[in-house]
């Protein structure tokens, strides 16, 4: 049969919605579309007592057509055949001991496996899980790595930030705490060998917050600006915001006479243990990376000794087989207390972070060269507010439940500066990119 154009169109269509629809369970009926009886092995920690699990589900998202489903029963799930990452949660409760008492721990499960494909009449898919409570230190908060454009629509750097918030019931201490960026990149994927990543996090920058153990005290509630540059950038970029009061900045000395970085007079450094180039650092402006948090247990001199990392990797281009040899530093994953996988949402290959540090991903970035993502930030959600009207944020290192995507950055909110390039400026102020301050 000849099809002209138009009902070509209208087929093409109608095909897709259904498609997209029989994505969900219900599609258990038509039977013209290739599906997959699923039973999901969910393996879980053994190293804790009673562990009562509920509320579990798992997410799958089709790595062609970006779509979710949400699936309750894990032993036989009616699934269209195709390729997909699959995400583990559940709520947990488990017993500790210490000084011969027990008690009962609330925590959440997670785990997830990546590009599993589903074909065939039956699969099992393992995921294994892990064990989170309440973290007992600091947390990513919010992190503005796409920057802001000036009046003429160009790119602006310089004014890049995270925040890491206090989500604990007691005095937390800033010094000595890392902030990290990955070496890896999300939309690209290589088979690394030695393969490090389930132990350990390869870093192309390392910048530690100065101190002998009680210099910065951190309220509960409170937060840190870590920042770019600790300046007021709407000297050089109207539509920027002003950073001169934040708590530290990373500097880098640059050996290039005409890349040079600003020194801010008013905001102290933290102190560089390693980062990738010889001029400075700026955070990946579309995300396409991993951060984390860590408390370093050893010195600079040691750790800068014996956690050299280098690594092989084979690059299949057009123009042939290339085998690639390079170099990192790495933190093992033991050290880490909060870590972030961020990606370009359209174009994310892998999870940098193994889903012991985070379950999910997050994004500021639709798609490679998206300019929405300027004047953007991710930002946390809140749980609740605490009885002194402080925040408690949600953590259960799984980014894609945790975080709120591109959200107008809070210091932008707070400061009422420009929130896109023609300059309007900020009007609302919120907790967490969503929930409106009252």
């Amino acid at each position: 049969m000849i099809f002209d154009r138009t009902y070509k169109r209208l087929f093409s269509a109608a095909l897709t919605m259904t498609v997209i629809s029989c994505i969900t369970l219900s599609c258990s009926d038509i039977d013209d579309i290739p599906q997959t009886s699923a039973a999901f092995n969910i393996i879980l920690p053994t190293d804790v007592d009673n562990l009562v699990v509920s509320n579990q589900s798992v997410t799958l998202t089709n790595i062609s057509t970006g779509e979710k489903t949400v699936i309750t029963d894990l032993t036989n799930a009616k699934i269209m055949t195709g390729l997909y990452d699959c995400s583990f949660s559940a709520d947990a409760t488990y017993t500790s001991s210490s000084d011969d008492e027990e008690a009962e721990i609330d925590g959440t499960l997670s785990g997830n496996v990546e590009n599993v494909e589903i074909t065939g009449d039956s699969k099992t898919i393992d995921i294994e899980t892990y064990l989170f409570a309440d973290n007992d230190d600091f947390i990513f908060e919010e992190i503005f790595f796409s920057g802001t454009l000036r009046p003429s629509g160009s790119q602006y750097t310089g004014d890049g930030y995270i925040k890491i918030y206090n989500n604990t019931d007691h005095v937390l201490y800033a010094d000595g705490i890392a902030f990290c960026e990955s070496r890896f990149r999300s939309s690209q994927y290589y088979e690394y060998t030695p393969d490090i990543r389930k132990d350990t996090f390869s870093v192309w920058s390392l910048y530690v917050v100065p101190g002998s153990g009680q210099d910065h005290p951190v309220m509960p509630g409170e937060s840190l600006i870590i920042c770019d540059t600790g300046i007021d950038h709407r000297n050089a970029n109207s539509n920027s915001f002003d950073l001169s009061a934040a708590d530290f900045e990373w500097y880098d000395v640059s050996s290039s006479a005409s890349s040079t970085d600003i020194d801010s007079e008013t905001v102290p450094n933290l102190d560089k243990w390693y980062c990738y180039t010889n001029s400075f650092y700026i955070m990946h402006n579309q995300g396409n990376s991993a951060f984390a948090l860590a408390r370093i247990p050893i010195d600079k001199e040691e750790y800068l000794e014996n956690y050299y990392y280098t690594y092989e990797y084979i690059m299949n281009l057009p123009a042939g087989t290339f085998y690639m040899s390079q170099n990192a530093y790495k933190i093992p994953n033991s050290w880490i207390i909060d870590g972030v996988n961020c990606c370009i949402a359209n174009d994310r290959k892998w999870n940098i972070l193994p889903p012991s540090i985070d379950g999910g991903w997050t994004y500021c970035s639709s798609y490679s060269g998206d300019e929405a993502r300027y004047f953007r930030s991710i930002r946390r959600k809140l749980l609740y507010l605490n009885s002194d009207g402080t925040m408690k944020l949600k953590d259960t290192n799984n980014s894609s439940e945790d975080f709120n995507v591109q959200c107008i950055p809070s210091v932008i909110e707070a400061q009422h500066t420009a929130i896109d390039a023609a300059g309007t400026t900020a009007t609302t102020e919120t907790y967490d990119g969503v929930t409106v301050k009252e």
